[in-house]
C-alpha cells in the first residue's frame, strides 16, 4: 500500500504518523509543493488519487481561504479530496488537510476566535479512535463541519476530529515531536515568536511540553493510526 503526504510547506513533515504507516508496512510518498513560508504559490501538478491507496494533506502556514497565497492550488487540492471520496480512498487531514477536507465536502473554514498554540487536552466522545492528548496545536482557523460529518472530538475553540465515510480530520497536530516544533518556531521567526506571545505562551514552555509529552505521544499517535487504518479507512 502507498500513502501520498501532501507537504504544503517547508514546515509540513509526515513526522511520527509517516513513521507509523511505516512500521506498517505502508509505503509512504511526499509531494513538496510551495518552497516558502513566506510565498505559498505552487503551479505543480497533483497526482490522480487512484495512485495511492491513502492520501494525508497535512498543515499549513496559510489561511484555506487566503486566495494571495494559496490560490495556486488549493481548488485542485480539493478537488482531488473529493476524487479521493468518491473512489473509496481514504483521506487523514491534519490541521489545515482537516480543513481542507472539511471545505471539500461542503463545510467551511473560518477564524477561531483565538488562535491556539500549544499542548491542551481535547473533549474526545472516541478515545479509542482520538486520544484525548494532549496534542500540540497551531491554528488560528477551525472548521465548520460538512454535512453527514460524525464529530468525533472539540474543545472550547472549536471542532477538533470528525470522521466523514472513509475520512478523518483531525484539526490538532498528532505528527510533531520537538525537533518538528523547533523547526517551526525558526522558520516563523519573529513572526512565529509574535504568534506565540499572542496565544500566551512561549517557545520555551513548547518545546519543554513536547519533551515531557514525547513518550505518551507517540503511543497516541500508534493508535490513532491503528485505528484509523483499521476502522475508518477499512484498510486492515
Amino acid at each position: 500500500m502507498r500513502a501520498l503526504f501532501l507537504q504544503h510547506d517547508p514546515g509540513s513533515q509526515p513526522g511520527l504518523v509517516g513513521a507509523a504507516l511505516v512500521e506498517r508496512g505502508i509505503e509512504i510518498a511526499n509531494l513538496p509543493m510551495a518552497e516558502d513560508v513566506t510565498d505559498g504559490t505552487w503551479h505543480g501538478e497533483l497526482p490522480p488519487a487512484s495512485d495511492f491507496d491513502l492520501i494525508v494533506p497535512l498543515g499549513a502556514i496559510w489561511s484555506l481561504y487566503d486566495r494571495d497565497q494559496v490560490g495556486s492550488w488549493i481548488d485542485d487540492e480539493l478537488r482531488l479530496l473529493r476524487d479521493a471520496d468518491e473512489q473509496g480512498i481514504p483521506v487523514l487531514g491534519i490541521c489545515f488537510g482537516g480543513q481542507a477536507l472539511a471545505a471539500a465536502h461542503g463545510g467551511e473554514v473560518v477564524a477561531s476566535s483565538r488562535p491556539e498554540i500549544g499542548w491542551s487536552t481535547v473533549d474526545s466522545i472516541d478515545p479509542e479512535l482520538v486520544p484525548p492528548g494532549p496534542w500540540m496545536q497551531w491554528h488560528s482557523d477551525r472548521w465548520v463541519s460538512p454535512p453527514g460529518a460524525a464529530e468525533l472530538a472539540h474543545n472550547e475553540v472549536g471542532p477538533q476530529a470528525f470522521v466523514l465515510r472513509r475520512n478523518l480530520a483531525v484539526q490538532f497536530h498528532p505528527e510533531v515531536d520537538e525537533a518538528t516544533i523547533a523547526s517551526w518556531i525558526e522558520m516563523g521567526g519573529e513572526a512565529s515568536e509574535a504568534a506565540l506571545a499572542e496565544a500566551g505562551t512561549t517557545a520555551e514552555r513548547v518545546l519543554a511540553d513536547a519533551r515531557s509529552h514525547r513518550e505518551r505521544a507517540a503511543a497516541d499517535v500508534r493508535r490513532l493510526v491503528d485505528r484509523f487504518l483499521g476502522d475508518v479507512a477499512q484498510l486492515v
